[in-house]
C-alpha cells in the first residue's frame, strides 16, 4: 500500500531517517514496523522564520515495497550510424542535450568542440593558477561540458516547462548524478561529480553512433543561398548538415565570425560587477538566525539578494555556498572571476556574483561596435582589471566595508581564490555607474540582512560573464535563424538560456525543431528511442 503526505518538520526530524519514520507512523496512525520504505518526492528548506523548517513531500510504502513506483525509466537509444547527420557546435549542456535528442529522433549528431575533453581541461585550468597562463581553447569556459562543467553544477531554473526540466534531471541521473537532484528545490550536482556525468553522456552519444570531436574549432559556416549546410573547421575540414550552434557565452570569436558572415544579431542586456566572498559561517548565522550557524543537520546556507538602484537591478548571481572563486578568463589579456562548489559544499567560504544590470541603451559610447557593443564593454573591463593586476591572474580585492566607503583596504582576509588576491580600489576599477550602484546595493543588503555588510567579506573583481552579450535572432516558432535555413542558434551563447538546465532545455527544443525541418524537407530519419 502506498500513501503520500506532506510534512513540515524540524531539521533534526527531517534529516534523521528513524525519527522521520516514527513521525510518519504517527501521522498515518500506523505501526512503525509496517513502514517498509520512504521515498522523498520533494524537499525544500524554509528559513524565513527563526524556527527553520524542512518541507517534505513523501511517498510511504506500507507492508510491502512497490519496486515499480518512483523508478526512472531506462532509455535505449537507437543506433544512428547510417542515419542523416546534423552538426552540433559546442559540447556544453545545450550541445550535449541537443545531440541526445537528435539520437532519439534517428539523427546522427556530429559534435564539434573547440576545447579538450573534460579530464584534459583540468591540466590547463591548473596552469592558470600555477603559471598565470591561459590556453584560449581549453579553460574554465571552453571544453567538454562548457562553462558549467567546473562551476558548481547548479540545476535550479525558473523555467515553467516542467516536463522538460524533469527530462533533463532524469537524464543527468541516468548518467551518474545523485538522485537528490530530482527532489531538492535548489538541486546541484557539484563540480567534483559533474565531469563524470558529462563523460557518461558523451559515451552514450558515441555508443549510439554519433561522433564527438575535441580540439575541433569551427571557423566558418557553409552557406548556400541563405541556407546553412555545414561547418568549416580551423584546419579546413568540412562537416555537412544543418547546424545547431551552441557555443556558450564566451565564444567571442564566433560572434565576430557570425557578424562578418551577415548573420543577424542584436546587442543584449548583461550584468557586470564582482564576486563577493564571505566566510560560510557568517552566511549560516545570518540565514539560519542562529549564533551556532547551521548546526548538525542543515546544509551550507544560500542567499539571494535583489534591489533596484537608479532604475537598474542590483542582484546576487550564481551563489556558491561552501565553494571557492576561480579564474574564468578565456584568453590572454583578460581577468575574470567566477564561482563554484563541490558536491558537499564543504569549504569555509561562500561566494556569489554581485552584479548590476546594464542595457544596450546605457552605453551610447559603444555604438561604434554595432551588434557587438556589449561584448566590447565586457572586454574593456576585463582588460582594465588585468592591467591593474600587473598582467597576471592575481585578482584585485577590497573588503566589503571599504568598497562601500570608497577606501583602500589596509589588509585582506584569506580568500579561496587560488591565484591570489591583492588590495586594490575595486570600486575605482569598475565603471563608475556600476560601482556606485553596487555600493548602494550593498548598503541596502546590509540593512535588510544584519551582518551581511561586514569587514570579513571580500569584494573580488571582476565578474562580467553572466550571460551572452548578444542574441542571435531566430524565429519564435521554428527556432531557426530568422534569415538562414538550417541554422539553429541555441542555448546560453545564443542568448536564449541562463544556466545548465535552461540551456539543456533549449538544446532539446532546437533538436526537435531541426528534426521538423528535416521532415519538412524530405530528410528521412531513422529509429527512435524506447523506454525500457
Amino acid at each position: 500500500m502506498l500513501k503520500e503526505l506532506s510534512l513540515r518538520l524540524a531539521p533534526e526530524t527531517a534529516y534523521d531517517s528513524e525519527r522521520l519514520a516514527q513521525r510518519i507512523a504517527k501521522e498515518l496512525a500506523t505501526d512503525r514496523r509496517r513502514i517498509k520504505r520512504i521515498d522523498t518526492i520533494k524537499r525544500s528548506i524554509d528559513a524565513r522564520q527563526r524556527q527553520i523548517a524542512v518541507n517534505l513531500t513523501l511517498r510511504v510504502h506500507i507492508d510491502e515495497v512497490d519496486e515499480k513506483v518512483g523508478c526512472i525509466p531506462a532509455v535505449a537509444y537507437p543506433d544512428v550510424r547510417d542515419c542523416p547527420e546534423a552538426i552540433v557546435v559546442g559540447a556544453g549542456p545545450a550541445g550535449l542535450f541537443a545531440a541526445l535528442e537528435l539520437i532519439e529522433h534517428g539523427i546522427r549528431p556530429i559534435v564539434l568542440e573547440r576545447g579538450k575533453d573534460v579530464d584534459s581541461r583540468r591540466k590547463d585550468m591548473a596552469l592558470i593558477s600555477k603559471d598565470q597562463k591561459i590556453n584560449p581553447e581549453s579553460n574554465y569556459c571552453f571544453g567538454e561540458g562548457g562553462a558549467g562543467a567546473y562551476s558548481d553544477g547548479k540545476l535550479y531554473t525558473r523555467s515553467k516547462k516542467r516536463g522538460s526540466v524533469d527530462k533533463v534531471l532524469q537524464t543527468f541521473v541516468r548518467h551518474g548524478a545523485q538522485s537528490d537532484i530530482l527532489i531538492d528545490a535548489h538541486p546541484h550536482i557539484g563540480t567534483d561529480r559533474l565531469p563524470g556525468v558529462i563523460k557518461a553522456m558523451r559515451e552514450t552519444i558515441i555508443k549510439a553512433g554519433g561522433e564527438v570531436h575535441f580540439e575541433t574549432k569551427v571557423s566558418n559556416l557553409i552557406i548556400d543561398d541563405h541556407k546553412v549546410t555545414g561547418a568549416i573547421c580551423a584546419d579546413g575540414e568540412k562537416f555537412y548538415g544543418p547546424v545547431i550552434l551552441a557555443t556558450g557565452h564566451s565564444a567571442r570569436d564566433v560572434y565576430k565570425m557570425l557578424d562578418e558572415a551577415g548573420i543577424t544579431m542584436v546587442p543584449k542586456g548583461i550584468a557586470v560587477g564582482v564576486r563577493l566572498e564571505h566566510p560560510q559561517s557568517v552566511i549560516d548565522r545570518i540565514q539560519y538566525h542562529s549564533k551556532e550557524g547551521r548546526g548538525k543537520y542543515l546544509p551550507a546556507a544560500e542567499y539571494s539578494m535583489l534591489t533596484r538602484v537608479d532604475d537598474r537591478a542590483v542582484y546576487s548571481f550564481c551563489m556558491c555556498p561552501g565553494g571557492f572563486i576561480i579564474p574564468a578568463a578565456s584568453d590572454e589579456g583578460q581577468l575574470v572571476v567566477n564561482g563554484m562548489s563541490p558536491s558537499n559544499r564543504g569549504t569555509q567560504w561562500a561566494n556569489s556574483g554581485m552584479v548590476v544590470e546594464i542595457l544596450p541603451e546605457d552605453l551610447p559610447e559603444y555604438d561604434r561596435f554595432g551588434h557587438l557593443k556589449m561584448m566590447h564593454f565586457q572586454l574593456d573591463i576585463e582588460r582594465r582589471f588585468y592591467e591593474a593586476a600587473g598582467e597576471t591572474q592575481h585578482a584585485p580585492a577590497q573588503r566589503m566595508t571599504d568598497f562601500v566607503s570608497g577606501r583602500l583596504s589596509a589588509g585582506l582576509p584569506r580568500s579561496s581564490y587560488a591565484p591570489g588576491v591583492f588590495s586594490a580600489r575595486v570600486d575605482q576599477l569598475l565603471p563608475p555607474f556600476v560601482a556606485t550602484r553596487l555600493q548602494k546595493g550593498f548598503a541596502e543588503f546590509g540593512r535588510k540582512s544584519r551582518g551581511f555588510l561586514c569587514d570579513e567579506a571580500l569584494v573580488i573583481g571582476d565578474e562580467t560573464r553572466t550571460s551572452a552579450p548578444v542574441q542571435i535572432t531566430r524565429d519564435r516558432e521554428t527556432l531557426r535563424h530568422i534569415d538562414f535555413e538550417g541554422l539553429y542558434p541555441c542555448g546560453e551563447g545564443a542568448g536564449y538560456a541562463g544556466g545548465i538546465v535552461s540551456a539543456a532545455i533549449d538544446g532539446i527544443r532546437c533538436a526537435d525543431a531541426l528534426v521538423s525541418y528535416l521532415d519538412a524537407s524530405d530528410g528521412a530519419t531513422c529509429g527512435s528511442r524506447t523506454e525500457l
